[in-house]
């Protein structure tokens, strides 16, 4: 027992290890005040600003707070040193992004309550095939459509149980080794054995997969909706409205379908012995196509199991096709949308998508009651159940994630009133004269380098304001530097904390970093020359207007005198 008397010794290291958040919350802010203080001195606002911004962004990197409440700063900060009025402030954390991110999110969760992910899965992996290499391009596939029409943190959530189950019947049918041996990579006693390198496909391919089918929708990711909303308030005047339809026709042919397709090949070449067929990973795929028909069978038996499509599923199926119409038909722009044929004030696609949300709460699973509206007692005590439960709603949503998006728009806000777009546009100017596409390349490799350490909704909060403002003093179009740097904050595949499905993934399947990170060093390569090639050839087909500098943009920039 050690002497009461004796004094306690204070190890810096072990206080920094255990008590740095509180340090930091302090020190950050110390480090960035010099900025605050210049401003109040002089009456700069846009001083004042900068401070907000990079004590925001510095909070934000280390994660000293927690990010959602870093978010919430502007709420305080932005009123005190007279920014924005506080009124101005608090409608940017529910805008109508926000509330088409939320209800995209209530949908995903529709989909998973009554299960409909595991029916499309089984039956697009049965259509596929059942040798590893059409199981893997089966998952991928699946991953890349939930992408698309809910969050990518959502889809892959929903598919990593359906990947489990999957590798375990691959397991216990011995199909192909779904572990490393304690040679290859030793693992404390207790712990998981860790993935094979084919069983690592899988699982870092759904989650790529669901990051790269969110490009293709604005519902996809959280960063197409913080580009949507800088985007429109940034350039109100722009004659180019965002819409979830043009948006798509962006996205989807090159940045979705091309992508993935290249991204598929690249996964089969490295990982799974695709034309090398006298490699050890070749020669363990030509033993497990040999046992193809077992693994069918299997398949087709758990898609049995799954019995006829219920009253609940079909319900939500047809709700979520119907979403589908809805979000792609309000604007199309090349035919009169339904929002335009309403007599009324401007509809958008929070409206639909919030219509949806309605009728899924409102609907029950089945309609067995009407049996007894007629008939005499007994009578069930029984409730029937929504098509989704606001329980369910309430313990799976990210609230959270609707602060972020909702700082990041106070912030844009921010900025332009206190006119440090300004002085940011003039820092700017010393990249006028640079080719176009050189300019691109610099934007997006940054955006991506960036995102690759921090949350990527967090990065497009920072990197899209700036982006815009660099638009105008390079006097080019704003969706060239924009869109594609906001495309390329998502496709980040080297470290879990990068995107929330690659964290997803690696904590699920227990994937170390070394493995995932080698996985991510082909997709992001293919990703930077799809999306290099996409905003200088088809995008100038969707877009048109930004081949030049408009109009619009060169009266803001007048306005703004960068």
């Amino acid at each position: 027992m050690a002497d009461p008397g004796e004094q306690r010794k204070f190890v810096l290291g072990r206080c920094c290890i255990f008590h740095w958040r509180g340090k930091a919350s302090i020190i950050i802010p110390l480090i960035t005040l010099p900025i605050l203080i210049h401003g109040l001195q002089n009456d700069m606002a846009e001083f004042k600003c900068m401070w907000l911004i990079v004590t925001m962004a510095l909070l934000w990197i280390t994660e000293t707070l927690p990010i959602y409440v870093t978010a919430l700063f502007p709420l305080v900060f932005c009123p005190l040193l007279g920014l924005v009025n506080a009124s101005i402030v608090c409608k940017q954390y529910f805008t109508d992004t926000i509330v088409v991110f939320l209800g995209g999110l209530i949908v995903a969760l529709g989909i998973e309550y009554s299960n409909l992910h595991t029916r499309i899965a089984l039956r697009v992996i049965r259509i596929v095939g059942g040798s590893p290499r059409r199981l893997f391009i089966g998952m991928m596939s699946v991953s890349t459509f939930m992408g698309l029409w809910i969050s990518n943190s959502a889809g892959t959530a929903m598919m990593c149980p359906i990947v489990k189950a999957l590798v375990n019947e691959l397991d216990a049918n011995k199909i192909f080794p779904v572990y490393m041996t304690q040679e290859e990579e030793p693992v404390e006693e207790g712990d998981p054995p860790h993935p094979s390198k084919i069983t690592v496909a899988f699982y870092a391919g759904i989650a790529y997969a669901a990051s790269i089918g969110g490009l293709g929708t604005l519902i996809g990711t959280g960063t197409n909706l913080v580009f949507r909303g800088i985007y429109s308030e940034r350039f109100p005047t722009s004659t180019v409205e965002i819409t979830f339809a043009n948006f798509m026709f962006y996205s989807i042919p090159l940045m979705v379908f091309v992508n993935i397709t290249l991204v598929i090949i690249g996964f089969l070449i490295t990982h799974m012995g695709l034309f090398r067929p006298n490699s050890k990973t070749g020669k363990i795929i030509s033993e497990a196509n040999t046992n193809r028909k077992l693994m069918e069978d299997v398949l087709r038996q758990r898609h049995i199991d799954l019995g006829p499509m219920s009253c609940h599923e079909i319900q939500m199926a047809i709700a979520f096709a119907f979403m589908i119409v809805l979000l792609i038909t309000r604007k199309p722009g090349f035919f009169t949308g339904w929002s335009d044929l309403i007599d009324g004030k401007v509809v958008g696609s929070s409206s639909g998508l919030s219509f949806i949300v309605l009728v899924i709460f409102a609907l029950p699973t089945q309609y067995t009651f009407f049996k007894y509206c007629c008939g005499k007692g007994p009578f069930t005590a029984q409730a029937i159940d929504a098509i989704l439960s606001w329980e369910y709603v309430l313990r799976n949503i990210p609230w959270g994630l609707l602060f972020l998006l909702g700082g990041g728009f106070a912030l844009a806000v921010a900025s332009r009133e206190s006119g440090l777009n300004v002085m940011i546009s003039k820092a700017m100017q010393v990249l006028i004269g640079l080719p176009n596409i050189v300019v691109q390349s610099i934007t997006f490799i940054s955006a991506n380098l960036l995102s690759a350490f921090n949350a990527n909704v967090v990065v497009a909060n920072i990197v899209l304001p700036i982006l815009c403002e660099m638009s105008l003093a390079l006097e080019l179009h704003p969706l060239i530097l924009t869109l594609p740097a906001c495309l390329g904050i998502s496709m980040v595949y080297f470290l879990p904390v990068s995107t929330p499905p690659n964290a997803i993934v690696t904590q699920y399947a227990h994937i170390k970093t070394k493995y995932f990170a080698c996985c991510g060093i082909l997709p992001t390569i293919i990703g930077i020359s799809v999306a290099l090639v996409n905003t200088n050839t088809w995008g100038l087909i969707i877009f048109p207007e930004t081949k030049s500098f408009p109009d619009w943009a060169m009266k803001i920039k007048n306005e703004t005198k960068i």
